[in-house]
Formats: structure tokens, C-alpha cells, sequence
């Protein structure tokens, strides 16, 4: 299996110290800023009813969109239906829904519902037996509800016909798995006083850098 670099990020010296170009990222975050002034104006504008219904469509995508990258599709009436019971929305069409979407929307609804509270590694470890309620991703057993071990082997990224594998990436091992999320909570949770808007896009690369979970 051919390796394609030679160090990866975060085998760099000053890892995990990010730099990025505060006029370049000025322009985007301003941007974003204006954006997200403008859908706040236009739900305020919203009669109670129409704003719950906009609420729920949004975090009934966001549901959606998030376990298909996964690789699950879940029934769209259920993740409504289990939405609008845990949010107390009195809708009509509701349906029964599943056990694994009921834990997928219980793990977004804590994410977004209270993302003031700290984040732990008891949270995370909370939301990833949510997402994989029964052990496996897809037709796969995986370490659920804990960070990956080396039993498979290292975490990487792999592309190529078998016998021609490439390694695009390698995930930090996972004996200095316990350190790189405490360093990462300790960030996390701490008031940098830096944009949220850029701080969520910091924490989405390193957290995707360190994959502390086998999947999810």
C-alpha cells in the first residue's frame, strides 16, 4: 500500500496551532454574517405556526442530510414525526418511528438545542450510540459508544484497485486518541473570542483530522 505524503497534519510541529489569512476569511465571514441576518429577519417575520413549521422542515433536513453522509437513509415522515413529538409541536401526519431515528433525533436535538452546555467525551460518546444503535455501519461491526481502537489496524483513507491501494491519509493512532480530544475539548469548550462561524469550521477539520470513531 503506497503512502501518497510523507506527514500528515497532525504530525506537523505546531500541530494543532491553525493560522488562516484573517483578510481572506473576513470577506466569507461577512458574508455569512449578512446572510444569516437576512433569514433571521425573514423567520421573525413569520407567524408562530409558519416559523415551527420552517423549524421543523430545517432540522428535519439537517437529520436527513447528516445520516446520509453516513451512508443511512432514514424515512423523511419518521424523522418529521419524532421531531415534532420531542419538540411538542402539535402537527398533523405524524407516523410511528423507529428506534434508530428517534436516537438520531435525539442526538440532534441535544447538539442544537443545547450548544452552550460542554462538550465531553460522555456527549460524544452519547451521540455516536445514537447514530449506530445496533453496533454496525451498514453491514460492518464497528466500536460504538467508544473511541477506535488498532484491533483493524490504522484509520486511514485508501483509494485503488486491491493490490494498487493508495493511502491518501492516516488518522493519529489510536493509543494518543485520549490526548488529542482532551487537548480538542479543552479548545472547545474554552472562549477564544474567535467567530463562531470560523471556530465551528476549526473544530469540523480537526475533529475529522483526529476520526476518534471507527465511523460517524
Amino acid at each position: 500500500m503506497r503512502r501518497l505524503y510523507s506527514l500528515y497534519i497532525h504530525q506537523l510541529p505546531k500541530w494543532p496551532n491553525f493560522i488562516w489569512d484573517d483578510k481572506a476569511v473576513l470577506a466569507l465571514l461577512s458574508m455569512v454574517r449578512h446572510k444569516q441576518g437576512r433569514l433571521k429577519g425573514y423567520m421573525e417575520a413569520l407567524g408562530f405556526a409558519l416559523r415551527n413549521e420552517t423549524t421543523l422542515k430545517t432540522l428535519t433536513l439537517d437529520v436527513l442530510k447528516s445520516t446520509e453522509i453516513e451512508g443511512e437513509i432514514l424515512n423523511p415522515d419518521q424523522v418529521r414525526s419524532s421531531l415534532a413529538r420531542k419538540l411538542g409541536m402539535d402537527v398533523a401526519g405524524l407516523v410511528p418511528s423507529d428506534r434508530n431515528v428517534d436516537g438520531v433525533v435525539e442526538m440532534m436535538l441535544d447538539a442544537t438545542q443545547h450548544f452552550n452546555k460542554p462538550l465531553n467525551r460522555e456527549r460524544l460518546f452519547g451521540w455516536h450510540s445514537a447514530l449506530f444503535p445496533a453496533g454496525r455501519s451498514g453491514m460492518h461491526k464497528i466500536t460504538v459508544g467508544n473511541w477506535r481502537d488498532n484491533e483493524k489496524g490504522p484509520m486511514q483513507v485508501v483509494s485503488g484497485a486491491m493490490g494498487k491501494e493508495r493511502v491518501h491519509y492516516e488518522a493519529p493512532d489510536a493509543e494518543l486518541l485520549e490526548k488529542e480530544m482532551k487537548h480538542f475539548f479543552k479548545w472547545f469548550n474554552a472562549d477564544q473570542g474567535t467567530d463562531p462561524v470560523l471556530k465551528s469550521a476549526i473544530a469540523h477539520l480537526w475533529f475529522v483530522t483526529i476520526h476518534p470513531f471507527d465511523d460517524g
